[in-house]
This record gives structure tokens, C-alpha cells and sequence, in this order.
């Protein structure tokens, strides 16, 4: 939970998550729309997906005891090779190096190394630096002392180096290189995106299609979702209407606008333009597994992406016409 997310935000989530799924062999077993559910929020769902899989495999495999050898944490789903060596180092004191965001900062000031740290250069030098500093014992301590003396000296900009007890081995500290180290690789240009959400109604339920492997939220249920390329006026209530069809096979009576929401996802800046629709009679046969018709107080029940999530709230408990 903490790849990529702060320990603020995590707290809650993990409280609750540990109530839900207290044991390996509670995880192992529950569904998956059931863990996204616990995870919905959080962001990054792969991450949540790759748990799931890698309690089945703990399982499965090792009879529901995690592996304490290296390659063999490394099989686990979702496992790299930082999140390896940090489990291996601080669970079980293995003598495995570890490299992250501050660490990767740290280690580049120590070494003086002015190139691009995610280089294949980089990496290479980097990993065997975190390698050659491994003391004999207490690696686990050691590994979490190095990446908080990142996280608080070492910092990004400014950083503290009055209270380094290791300049007298930086050599960025001692050619002044502390703000030209690790080189900063320029931040990708955003996205503008334009969306459509539709909620499509029959009677008193609204139709929901699962998100399939490789798309975004990949595995959560979600109102019918497509890009607009028509600005506005009849050109956008048509492009609506032909791509309703599109995916579902259904026809449905010019929709009506509810809300605008607006969200960033990676480097992109989507702009959700938000519709209700009724369904008017003429139906296709949908997949089951990829598509349900839910009540709209049943949808709590169901992992939605965050903006799906907002949507859902605004709906009223029955069809509004």
C-alpha cells in the first residue's frame, strides 16, 4: 500500500484492510471485487490485484508460509527487485541490498555519479553501491536507516547536510554538487483528455461493465466510459449515442448531462462530462461476468473508480423519469 502512496493516506486503508483479510488464507480466498473494493481509493489497483495473487500462490505453493529465500520472493506476483531485498533485509535480516527514490538520491551523492540514475548505467552502479555497503549483520536496520537518512536529511532540495554524519564520505558534498545530484530527468507534459460517463438505466437499475486486464482500473466495475472527439451540440449527443451502441448493442434515448468531473490519472488531465440515459427497448445480449445491471443502493457493495464512486453518489435510489 505504501508503493507510491503516503503513510497518511495508507493508515486507514490498511486498518481496514487487515479487519477484512486478517489472514493469507482469508485474502487467498476472497474474490477479487471484493479486495478492490477494500483497495478502491488508493489508486494503482494492479497493486491490490498482484496481492490477491500472490496469497493464492503463498497458498498454493507454500503451504501459506512466506519464502525466506531471495529468488523466491522475487516469483511472487507484484515483487521486484527493491520490494525483494526490503522484505528479505528487514523481515528476515538477509544481506540483500535495496534501491528506491531515496536511497537511489543518497547513494548518487555518496558515489558522486552525475549521470541519469534510471540508466542502465545508473542502475547498474547504483545496485551494486547499495550492495557493497551492506554491513555483515543487522541489514534490515540498516536498509531502513539509509532510506529514512534520504527521506529526512538527504532531502530532494536543501538538503541537511549540517546533520549528515556521512559527509566526510559524500563526495557531492565535497565538490558542491548536492543540488546538481542525482540528475533530474524532466517531467513528462500533461494531457488534456475529454471523457464521457453515461449511466444507462432500465426500470430501476443501471448498467455497469467490468474493466477488463490492460485498460485503467483494470478488474473494477464502471459506468459505460469512452473519449469524446465532438466539442458540443447535436455532433456530441450523437458521438454519445453511436458509441452506447457500440459497446453494448443497446439503443437509448438521447441522454441528459448531470455533472462535469475533472481528475488527473498519471500524465493525464481528464475532463468528465457525466450523462444519464434510459434505455428504450432495444436490447442486446450482454456478456455475463463483463456486464451486470445493478441497483443504485447496491453499488456500494461494488469497486468503482474514484470518479465512478462520485458518480454513483449522485444517483437518486430509483429511475428518475
Amino acid at each position: 500500500m505504501l508503493q507510491q502512496t503516503q503513510v497518511a493516506t495508507v493508515v486507514p486503508y490498511f486498518l481496514r484492510f487487515v479487519a477484512a483479510f486478517p489472514t493469507i488464507e482469508r485474502l487467498a480466498e476472497a474474490d477479487e471485487h471484493e479486495v478492490l473494493r477494500h483497495w478502491e481509493g488508493l489508486g494503482y489497483y494492479r497493486r491490490a490485484r498482484q496481492m490477491h495473487r500472490g496469497a493464492q500462490v503463498l497458498l498454493n505453493e507454500h503451504r501459506g508460509q512466506f519464502p525466506r529465500e531471495l529468488s523466491a520472493i522475487l516469483d511472487l506476483p507484484g515483487i521486484g527487485r527493491y520490494t525483494a531485498g526490503a522484505i528479505a533485509s528487514i523481515a528476515f535480516d538477509l544481506p540483500t541490498p535495496i534501491l528506491e527514490a531515496n536511497t537511489v538520491r543518497l547513494f548518487s551523492r555518496l558515489a558522486g555519479f552525475e549521470g541519469d540514475p534510471a540508466s542502465s548505467q545508473g542502475q547498474k552502479l547504483l545496485w551494486q553501491f547499495a550492495t557493497d555497503v551492506l554491513p555483515r549483520t543487522n541489514c534490515g536496520q540498516f536498509n531502513q536507516a539509509v532510506m529514512e537518512l534520504g527521506s529526512l536529511v538527504c532531502t530532494p532540495r536543501a538538503p541537511k547536510c549540517e546533520q549528515c554524519p556521512l559527509t566526510e564520505f559524500c563526495v557531492a558534498f565535497q565538490k558542491g554538487l548536492q543540488e546538481q545530484i542525482p540528475q533530474s530527468r524532466p517531467k513528462p507534459a500533461s494531457t488534456a483528455v475529454h471523457e464521457a460517463a453515461v449511466v444507462v438505466w432500465r426500470r430501476n437499475k443501471v448498467l455497469l461493465r467490468k474493466r477488463a486486464n490492460g485498460e485503467r482500473w483494470a478488474g473494477m466495475w464502471d459506468f459505460l466510459r469512452f473519449p469524446l472527439t465532438a466539442r458540443r451540440g447535436a455532433a456530441q449527443q450523437q458521438e454519445i449515442l453511436d458509441k452506447i451502441l457500440d459497446q453494448t448493442g443497446l439503443t437509448v434515448a438521447p441522454p441528459e448531462r448531470i455533472t462535469t468531473l475533472k481528475h488527473g490519472v498519471t500524465r493525464f488531465r481528464i475532463t468528465l462530462d457525466c450523462y444519464s440515459a434510459q434505455f428504450d427497448g432495444v436490447r442486446a445480449k450482454l456478456a455475463a461476468g463483463t456486464w451486470q445491471w445493478a441497483r443504485p443502493q447496491d453499488l456500494e457493495q461494488l469497486p468503482l473508480s474514484m470518479t465512478g464512486r462520485k458518480l454513483a453518489r449522485l444517483l437518486p435510489a430509483k429511475n428518475p423519469t
